[in-house]
Parts: C-alpha cells; sequence; structure tokens
C-alpha cells in the first residue's frame, strides 16, 4: 500500500517523516480534509486572525498530491 505524507505548515509543527498508508490518493485527499477538520476543531486558538497556514500531502517520491490553504481574515479585510 502507497505511504503518504501530511504536512502542516503554521510554524509549529513537524514534517511528518512517518507517513500514512492508505489505499490511493483519493484518500489520501479526504484523510487531508478530515486532519485539517481536526486541527481546526481542536485547537482553534492554533489559528489567528491574519495568520494563514496550511496542509499538504506528498507522496512517496515526495510529489505534491494535494495542498489546503487556510486563510483567516475580518470581514473588513475580506471586502
Amino acid at each position: 500500500m502507497p505511504r503518504y505524507f501530511f504536512n502542516v505548515f503554521d510554524g509549529r509543527s513537524p514534517c511528518d517523516d512517518v507517513g500514512t498508508e492508505l489505499p490511493g490518493p483519493d484518500q489520501a485527499r479526504r484523510e487531508a480534509i478530515r486532519l485539517a477538520g481536526q486541527i481546526i476543531s481542536e485547537d482553534p486558538q492554533r489559528i489567528v486572525l491574519g495568520a494563514g497556514w496550511y496542509l499538504e500531502v506528498r507522496d512517496e517520491r515526495g510529489a505534491l498530491l494535494t495542498r489546503l490553504d487556510f486563510i483567516v481574515a475580518s470581514e473588513a479585510e475580506a471586502a
């Protein structure tokens, strides 16, 4: 089974050097979305107004499979 690496770039989290075995890229994308939701749900203080962060999924060769970008902006900034 292929191994995928889930790296969170938020200035605090270490890179995933272990990875997770999953059946394929579709499952890896779903896992990335689940992981991002877990981060937001369990540690909302981690995401401060104006701070951006992203989560990327790479395969065993290091090729980028998916990148999820998160930016928190106030209503005034979004307009």
